[in-house]
């Protein structure tokens, strides 16, 4: 029962964790504190006079603004105690296997994600927000929160219900359904971590047209500064057309597929409400995308979007493991 809520508590964590990660990015305070694991020098963000003096002399180019240094160190905290739970999480699952009666495979991966994490997490911020990393960092985080759904679900046994139609088909659909998901969202990363965001003006046109110019290979060049291609030159308008344009085409794409999938689970015999759970969540999430566009990305829908995507991100790891449930 303790180690059922532990899960359970890390798993609302790690929620929390991924929506106020996407506040850091989107509020620009990514480099708030320019230094890691402190701030200026600091365990929190300097105060005093003295304190924010001798900051100032650490690091004469980058001044310290208050209101985003905090905002980056409360997502450092918040992450640094859903990485100690984890780590939790792994020991009690190793030490107490046999009563569990689990394997420790699953916790014991998910300690060693949030340490790759925790690199990622300093790499951000010492090489100065470089979007491969930052894009690898937001990737992480979603993979830490649907693995810890994974094990909270596991913690709730159930009765398996025998099929009463074809599952087998339903499985791989909802398995790719997973998939292509998860290329939509690190589409959406490389979105946010480029600041594309605004890139193709109105909907559902780009720029007034539907095929605007495009330059994918400088925009979606892995290895590069920010901001600027790999030649280090900055990027072009052409280029971060083609990073919001694929965006939009992953998402009319993850949509058609999510919906059909959405209606042949509601169409399954025990699976109707979440079927229509991820139908909801679906919809809501094209309107705030569509939104974001059309009212030039407000702070607040921005962070409901990347919410939502967790969501949708949730709803398919239950889906899929109620699916894997069925006795074909």
């Amino acid at each position: 029962m303790m180690f059922r809520k532990l899960v359970l508590g890390t798993a609302f964590l790690a929620f929390a964790v991924v929506v106020f990660g996407a506040f850091v990015r989107l509020a620009d305070a990514g480099l708030g504190c320019p230094d890691w694991p402190g701030c200026y020098g600091h365990v929190a963000v300097p105060q005093s006079a003295e304190a924010r003096g001798i900051a100032q002399l650490k690091f004469p180019d980058q001044p310290l603004d208050n209101s985003k240094a905090w905002i980056e160190m409360m997502h450092r905290y918040l992450a640094g105690t859903l990485g100690l739970l984890i780590l939790a999480i792994a020991v009690y699952a190793w030490r107490k296997r046999a009563d569990l009666q689990q394997s420790p495979v699953l916790p014991l991966f998910l300690a060693g994600l949030v340490v790759l994490q925790a690199l990622l997490g300093m790499w951000t911020v010492t090489l100065l927000l470089k979007p491969a990393v930052v894009s690898l960092h937001l990737l992480g985080g979603m993979a830490t929160l649907a693995l810890l759904c994974w094990l909270a679900l596991l913690q709730y046994p159930a009765p398996q219900p025998v099929n009463t139609g074809k599952i087998r088909e339903l499985k791989f659909w909802g398995w790719f359904g997973l998939l292509l998901l998860t290329l939509q969202i690190a589409l959406g990363g490389w979105v946010s971590v480029n600041y594309a965001s605004l890139a193709c003006g109105g909907f559902p046109l780009c720029n007034g047209s539907w095929v605007p110019e495009m330059d994918f290979a400088s925009g979606f060049h892995f290895l590069r500064e920010l901001g600027m291609t790999a030649e280090g030159e900055p990027l072009s308008r052409p280029s971060l057309n083609a990073i919001h344009w694929a965006h939009r085409l992953g998402a009319l794409i993850v949509f058609c597929y999510l919906a059909l999938f959405a209606i042949a689970v509601v169409r399954t015999q025990g699976l109707q409400k979440y079927g229509a759970l991820l139908l909801i969540i679906l919809c809501v999430q094209v309107v705030l995308g569509i939104g974001n566009v059309m009212l030039s990305l407000p702070l607040a829908l921005a962070v409901a979007h990347n919410a939502a995507a967790a969501l949708l991100l949730i709803a398919m790891v239950v889906l899929n493991f109620k699916i894997n449930r069925i006795r074909e």
